[in-house]
């Protein structure tokens, strides 16, 4: 476990940019310091995670509806990647589709959260997240 939780890094995998501010805003308005590292769809963040761009200790946040590699085919090239195939995800998206929450579960996502019922409860999900890794032990290095 990092000695401070404000070492760990959160990969926002995003494709809408209001999304992403209305994101990082909130996680300001909790006085959550943590580094916000933004990739535009999938492809991109699985890069910036193979080459090392994020380094451990991070926490995904992903969106599915994305261009180029949505979020189902990040989940499936992540978790055969042996090197990152232990990274902790959090679904952020729009998609209630009970096929999607199936799909990414069995992927091994830590949790699924809905953008459109967030709403005001956005600020709880913020929270949950800051409240996750003030406990949980990631893998480093």
């Amino acid at each position: 476990m990092p000695k401070n939780s404000h070492d760990i890094t959160l990969l926002l995998i995003e494709d809408d940019d209001i999304d992403a501010m209305t994101i990082e805003r909130s996680f300001l308005k909790q006085k959550i310091a943590n580094p916000i590292v933004r990739a535009k769809d999938g492809l991109e963040g699985l890069a910036m995670l193979q080459d090392g761009v994020v380094k451990k200790p991070y926490v995904v946040l992903l969106d599915l509806q994305m261009p180029r590699m949505d979020g189902v085919e990040f989940l499936g090239a992540l978790r055969s990647d042996e090197k990152l195939s232990d990274t902790v995800v959090f679904v952020l998206t729009t998609s209630q589709s009970q096929r999607d929450i199936v799909e990414t579960y069995k992927k091994n996502i830590a949790g699924y959260f809905v953008k459109g019922q967030a709403g005001e409860q956005f600020l709880d999900i913020v929270g949950v997240l800051d409240n996750y890794w003030k406990i949980v032990h990631l893998p480093e290095g």
